[in-house]
């Protein structure tokens, strides 16, 4: 269990990183492109509201330049012009001041941004603007290969830097987890180590008490009082040995014993028990098992695992209910499963609770049937020491309950 928590506190601080990391990568990148995309439509845009060249600013004119534009703009940018008559005939194309493209290029330039009908956009390394002028069109092209390569270098920058980061982040979580991982698991084995030692020191006061009962009811015979005291100590003794059972089956791990047994027996042996059961609570139970499954595992516990899911169905079906057990193979995995019909609506947001330590749905029920919310948590953990799956689900109307457990065969 430790591990696992270490697992997912990992899992969650990296994801919290790469989260934020994505963000700000995002945010830089996004930010520096539209920098470069506004700063080339205002010179795109002066050029065609100027006639396809930079107006002549000379000392005292200075300061009617568009904002964080130099002086020197006009000096430092290569652009070119295709002017077209209303029905997209071409009447100029202006490659003066550019080398990189001819008029020809110009042109086939021109044309291709008339058949996408877009007013601006990228083509190749060239942002474009088409402007209308009475019954002509300009449509300005403006070099940005330079802007572009320190934008896209940018962002291999920003990229490594992050993923290198992200790596240094990812070894040092993963070193200081275990020392923030450790005042929880040494906490955790303390109460492991408590549920495990209190329960051995309640079984001697409890198997007392019951002997005394038996001595008290051959002294004064069956009486109302001697019956409940004797009901609750199997009910507390049922606890107790659940709670050791767990505990135990948590410190064991992947050390219990595991070898090939046959699934489909030792399943059925297990459900043979609860057919009389069944029949003198008036409740029907069907069981379909595939013959001849084998599992690698424990065999005790996949008995006391059945044992748990057909107690918990018979428990919790009403009167004249349904109780149905199928075991069967898919693709590469063994699958068990035992569904029960419900007296209530089962709640679809709190079946993942089902698996909590001491979650009941009805207490009143409960107390009628005699349980204490245990049982499926030890099922639980009987399914992950074998690396299996265990989930609920239930019916639309909510009128039945499934435990599906999945094991890798």
């Amino acid at each position: 269990m430790i591990r696992k928590l270490r697992i997912k506190f990992i899992a969650l601080s990296m994801a919290a990183l790469f989260v934020l990391l994505a963000i700000i990568l995002t945010s830089m990148n996004v930010i520096n492109y539209r920098t470069v995309v506004a700063e080339a439509d205002t010179t795109l845009l002066l050029l065609a509201k100027n006639g396809g060249v930079f107006p002549d600013f000379d000392g005292s004119k200075k300061n009617d330049l568009p904002r964080d534009m130099s002086p020197e703009t006009p000096y430092e940018t290569r652009y070119f012009f295709v002017l077209l008559d209303g029905n997209g005939n071409v009447i100029q194309a202006n490659t003066s001041r550019i080398k990189s493209i001819d008029t020809k290029q110009a042109i086939e330039y021109a044309t291709q941004v008339l058949s996408d009908g877009k007013q601006d956009g990228f083509i190749d390394d060239y942002r474009y603007v088409t402007y209308a002028e009475e019954n002509r069109i300009r449509i300005t092209f403006l070099n940005c290969e330079q802007k572009l390569k320190f934008f896209y270098s940018f962002l291999m920058t920003s990229l490594w830097i992050a993923l290198t980061g992200y790596l240094l982040f990812f070894a040092v979580v993963v070193f200081f987890s275990k020392k923030i991982m450790r005042p929880v698991a040494e906490s955790y084995e303390k109460q492991k180590q408590f549920i495990t030692d209190a329960g051995h020191e309640i079984k001697t006061p409890l198997t007392i008490i019951k002997a005394d009962t038996d001595v008290l009811e051959m002294d004064f015979g069956e009486n109302e009082w001697l019956s409940d005291i004797r009901k609750q100590t199997v009910r507390l003794t049922s606890l107790t040995n659940d709670l050791v059972y767990l505990s135990r089956m948590e410190e064991a791990g992947d050390s219990m014993a595991m070898i090939e047994f046959p699934f489909s027996d030792v399943v059925g042996e297990a459900a043979a028990s609860f057919q009389a059961l069944a029949q003198t609570q008036g409740k029907e139970f069907q069981c379909d098992i595939q013959p001849m499954l084998s599992l690698n595992g424990n065999e005790k516990a996949i008995q006391q695992l059945v044992g748990i899911l057909l107690d918990n169905a018979l428990k919790y079906s009403p009167k004249n209910g349904m109780v149905s057990l199928k075991v069967w193979k898919q693709n590469r995995a063994v699958y068990l499963s035992v569904l029960n019909t419900t007296e209530s609506p089962v709640q679809k947001d709190k079946l993942d609770l089902l698996f909590e330590r001491f979650y009941r749905t009805d207490t009143s029920r409960n107390s009628q049937t005699g349980g204490y919310g245990i049982g499926l948590s030890v099922a639980k953990a009987i399914v992950s020491a074998h690396s299996g799956r265990i989930q609920a689900t239930t019916t639309e109307d909510g009128m039945s309950l499934r435990m599906t457990v999945c094991f890798s065969a």
